[in-house]
């Protein structure tokens, strides 16, 4: 009972506030656990078995509240941060932007070729239309790749327009199709 008295030096980093209770007791067990014994080798000779016991109980508590204290210190870094970023984006805010001009070659009527004409029809119309009238007969007829989303499935109205290919991608369907463009 007298070795768990002894550690009454404690008690009053116990009594301060909450917030500062935790920064210096978390601090001071961990490196009284490894310094009184350099320090105060007259205390650790006159009872040298009350000692280890005391500061094993104290380490324990220590490493726990140590533990703790990390996730405690993110926690609360986190509000931080989402304040800073909260703070630059009213800032970011600029003039109001001019509407869009669409780019007056994609705005351009082209004459599609037969080939292309039998999946689109002939009429002329922008590439932008082209590209719109190819992904509705590619959805209505379900021709893309249900495994991989980029592949296209040709049948064969579109493997003419392909060139000959069972499957492209999406990316090098753009590039097939502008062949058909005049």
């Amino acid at each position: 009972m007298a070795t768990a008295k002894k550690p009454a030096a404690k008690k009053p980093a116990a009594k301060k506030p909450a917030a500062a209770a935790k920064k210096p007791a978390a601090k001071k067990p961990a490196a009284a656990a490894k310094k009184p014994a350099a320090k105060k080798p007259a205390a650790a000779a006159k009872k040298p078995a009350a000692k280890p016991a005391a500061k094993k109980a104290a380490a324990k508590p220590a490493a726990k509240k140590a533990a703790a204290k990390p996730v405690a210190k993110k926690a609360a870094a986190k509000p931080a941060a989402a304040k800073k970023v909260a703070a630059k984006k009213p800032a970011a805010k600029k003039a109001p932007a001019k509407p869009r001009k669409p780019n007056a070659a994609f705005m351009k009527a082209m004459t599609p070729s037969a080939v292309l004409a039998a999946v689109i029809g002939a009429a002329p119309m922008p590439r932008t239309e082209v590209t719109k009238k190819i992904w509705e007969y590619i959805k209505k007829f379900k021709l893309q790749n249900e495994l991989n989303k980029r592949m296209i499935d040709a049948d064969d109205k579109l493997k003419a327009v392909f060139g000959g290919k069972k499957q492209v991608s999406m990316f090098e369907m753009t590039k097939l199709i502008s062949d058909h463009l005049k």
